[in-house]
């Protein structure tokens, strides 16, 4: 009985297969179902299935994805995959992946069996082979080259014994003997903008067949330099071990760097892709190659400050006395208070100055340093972003990603384009909320005049307590909103109100008055006339005068 995984992400097709075949009768037992190529491969790891009947249009990672995973590393293991017409020409491209049968959608159960006993003959017929020795040799034999590629990612990555690493390079024929060894890692540049590309599958597809031929490339460089070593790929990286034979550490680091100038120059000639690359310092013990990785890993990270295409040494960016990078409290101070109420040319001013020691002297500072300065402005960035305003608008619902951004740029002139993009978003919004709460400030100071205009205690101060504001910053709003202070806006109301009173009633001016919020009769008499050109009592007359 062979175990089987049956991967699609439709309900529908995946319970149709499961109810209208009867496995166990044809061979094979179905040990588990999956939605996508990432949850297969978690339970191929875990399970070992002897065949993967996969669908190829899958969330997450599709069908040939996953082939391409087992491939590498479970190379015994059969695959079916399920195909629309559509879909055909394109699975067809997995020819190199090894893909025992294609079945075109929509198929029979018919179909299905077909190949499914196809496979079974196959596997059978592995199964008497294996129980032959000589079979195992050869299937042994032709692992070790995935065994060996497994070995040097965990000579990278973990601490192994020195017998450990002598039994398994003894057992893989492995020749690691040498005096000082040396890890390079090479990175197609613009990664970053790959995976965020939007045929994600065409993108990785093309990313990985560069990869390759910059492994290949580094391959033939290192056997043109006749210099000892392994290239593997890891991590989205191609990584070279060099095994020098020099018992002098400066002739080791000499000849890394003029090999690895080589594969650049060579990538960038026949693939026409740029690489970094960053370079470990040399380790006596191959017990210690984790460090030599670790350094090429930091140094790889320096690009942000060198910039792209070039080989990046640990010893040359870390061995140096470093510049201290400050983004202090006055700074962040200064920085807030343009976001708030800058302009923007003040603003690209501010971060040209923040910028300056990186962008002058980023060579010499560490790489860490840089980190924690663009940290440090991203999070004054985000104090900006958050902080209430009287009637706030929707925040930017990106913020949250700003971290991952900056963490993600290629250089310092890209980080500090970054930010002065970024900051002239900020700007723009808290302008506009600051517009939205003035607005709405002062309505609602007019709505509460009109209200209480009658009122002969109302006063400035009397609604600034009642809007819970200063008084200086009311009375600056209100003018700039309505273009008149708000002493002449009351006088307005009430006059308006005394005028249509006095046309639409037989009241006297001293009750007019007393209704419009004056206390001295005398006194509204004199506003009255100096506001309307004459007296409350040649105003009601005239206005009637005329009207009859």
């Amino acid at each position: 009985m062979y175990k089987l995984i049956l991967v699609d992400d439709e309900a529908d097709v995946r319970e149709g297969v499961l109810s209208e075949i009867d496995w166990e009768a044809n061979g094979f037992q179905v040990i588990d179902v999956a939605e996508n190529g990432r949850e297969a491969l978690e339970m191929v790891e875990k399970s070992m299935p002897d065949l993967i009947v996969t669908d190829i249009r899958m969330p997450f990672m599709d069908g040939l994805q996953l082939a391409e995973q087992i491939r590498r590393t479970y190379p015994s293991i059969k695959i079916i995959i399920l195909t629309g017409f559509d879909e055909f020409e394109y699975a067809r491209k997995a020819i190199h992946l090894n893909i025992q049968e294609l079945v075109l959608k929509p198929f029979s159960v018919r179909d299905l069996l077909q190949a499914l006993h196809k496979l079974k003959d196959i596997l059978d017929a592995e199964m008497a082979n294996r129980e032959n020795v000589d079979s195992l040799q050869e299937h042994y034999r032709r692992s070790i080259p995935v065994l060996r590629e497994q070995f040097l990612v965990s000579l990278m990555t973990r601490t192994l014994a020195s017998p450990e690493i002598h039994d398994k390079t003894e057992r893989y024929n492995m020749s690691l003997e040498g005096c000082y060894y040396a890890v390079a890692i090479m990175q197609l540049d613009n990664l970053a903008i790959e995976r965020e590309a939007q045929d994600a599958n065409r993108s990785r597809f093309d990313f990985e067949l560069q990869s390759f031929a910059v492994r290949n490339i580094a391959e033939e460089i290192l056997l043109r330099h006749e210099a000892s070593g392994y290239v593997f790929q890891h991590n989205d990286s191609v990584v070279l071990l060099q095994i020098s034979q020099g018992d002098h550490i400066d002739s080791v680091h000499t000849n890394s760097f003029r090999l690895l100038e080589d594969i650049r120059i060579n990538v960038e000639k026949y693939i026409r892709r740029s690489i970094t690359i960053g370079l470990g310092r040399a380790k006596p013990q191959l017990s210690a190659i984790k460090y030599a990785y670790t350094d090429a890993v930091t140094a790889l990270d320096y690009r942000i400050l060198l910039g792209n295409n070039r080989i990046i040494a640990i010893e040359d960016v870390e061995s140096r006395a470093n510049v201290p990078i400050h983004f202090d409290e006055l700074q962040e101070q200064a920085f807030l208070r343009c976001l708030k109420v800058g302009t923007t040319e003040e603003m690209e001013s501010i971060v040209d100055n923040l910028f300056a020691p990186l962008v002058t002297a980023g060579a010499l500072c560490s790489y860490q340093d840089a980190q924690i300065f663009l940290l440090q402005i991203v999070t004054a960035m985000l104090k900006s972003s958050q902080e209430p305003v009287r009637e706030p608008s929707e925040r930017p619902a990106n913020n949250s990603d700003w971290v991952k951004e900056i963490t993600q740029v290629s250089s310092i002139l890209e980080a500090k384009s970054w930010v002065i993009s970024t900051c002239a978003a900020i700007m723009s919004r808290i302008a506009n909320d600051r517009l939205t709460a003035y607005h709405s400030l002062v309505e609602q100071a007019c709505a509460y005049t009109k209200a209480h205009f009658a009122d002969s205690e109302i006063s400035i101060a009397k609604l600034c307590a009642h809007l819970h504001i200063s008084s200086g910053y009311f009375s600056s709003i209100f003018k700039r909103e309505k273009k008149m202070t708000f002493v002449n806006y009351l006088l307005h109301i009430r006059m308006e109100a005394a005028k249509e009173m006095l046309l639409t009633t037989d009241k006297k001016a001293f009750e007019i008055a007393e209704l419009v919020g004056y206390a001295d009769p005398n006194y509204f008499s004199f506003s009255f006339k100096k506001q309307v050109g004459m007296s409350p009592k040649d105003y009601r007359n005239r206005t009637r005068g005329d009207s009859s």
